[in-house]
């Protein structure tokens, strides 16, 4: 709600996640599918499969060895009895098993030295590739998912709420309007020929109406390079058209009791390069400015 203290981290708002995490989830399980494809093509075949393979391969000479002495056989024999013994039919049906059974035991050898090298170098690459894409879509959505949660950047306090549950949010529309209470901030100007007396970590004192026996420690955070007309906001002793230089002090404030656009009045104190003020009777006041808190 508005006038709502928030802490840096907070979770302000959330998006409308029901159609993501689904998508994530998918993502996620297509990762560990395809680094499992990775893994298995990175170890190689297994001890197991390459004595299957063995196997096949004495499998396939014995075979071999088999229909080469059926062959033999009744070639023999249709030789001796000058083809009555044997039909030709029968000779040719032994010689085709004998070619099928050379042929098997080439693929049967083959597999097995495909099975002893392992995956190809290429196949390999190929899901390694894949698994990384896979890993991108990953982290893409993940980040999706992430930014759906509006986190408070600093500790602050919600000064506008602009936008209500159930409208519709884009990254260029702002949600809240948040005014940083860590630190604080005065914006003061000082003239020209008193720019050379201060400097960035100088201590300051600043005073408001609200409590005006107290005094604020701060010091110069920012000093403009540029020069600028005075605001006519600013209440100076100087003529209001001459040049004067944008001075940042911030505040200590733990308490938390100064408010945002408080009129505040900035006391420099000479002879000071720290953060931390002398004791009263080592400094002098040096300047005034008049600005509001910011």
């Amino acid at each position: 709600q508005e006038g709502d203290h928030v802490k840096q981290g907070q979770v302000l708002a959330r998006l409308d996640t029901s159609r993501l995490e689904p998508q994530v989830a998918q993502v996620t399980a297509q990762v560990a599918a395809q680094q499992q494809v990775v893994t298995r093509l990175r170890n190689g075949s297994r001890p197991e499969e390459v004595a299957q393979a063995r196997a096949n391969v004495e499998s396939a000479k014995a075979d071999l060895v088999n229909a080469q002495r059926q062959y033999e056989r009744l070639k023999n024999a249709a030789e001796l009895s000058g083809g009555r013994a044997v039909r030709q039919q029968d000779v040719d049906a032994a010689k085709a098993t004998l070619e099928v059974a050379v042929a098997k035991l080439a693929v049967n050898q083959k597999a097995l030295d495909l099975s002893v090298l392992g995956p190809r170098k290429e196949d390999i690459a190929e899901n390694e590739a894949r698994l990384r894409a896979n890993e991108a879509q990953a982290a893409l959505l993940r980040q999706q998912l992430a930014d759906s949660q509006l986190i408070a950047p600093t500790n602050a306090v919600v000064r506008t709420r602009i936008m209500e549950p159930g409208e519709m949010a884009t990254p260029q529309n702002p949600v809240f309007s948040l005014a940083i209470t860590d630190p604080k901030w005065v914006r003061a100007y000082v003239s020209e020929p008193d720019l050379g007396k201060i400097h960035p970590g100088m201590a300051a004192t600043i005073s408001v109406d609200s409590f005006p026996k107290r005094g604020f420690d701060g010091w110069i955070g920012f000093i403009s390079p540029v020069a600028e007309f005075t605001p006519k906001a600013v209440q100076t002793e100087e003529l209001r058209t001459s040049l004067v230089y944008e001075v940042r002090v911030f505040v200590k404030d733990p308490k938390d009791e100064l408010r945002l656009g408080m009129p505040a009045s900035v006391y420099f104190l000479q002879n000071q390069s720290s953060r931390r003020a002398a004791p009263a009777g080592d400094s002098t006041t040096e300047k005034t400015a008049e600005e509001k808190v910011r």
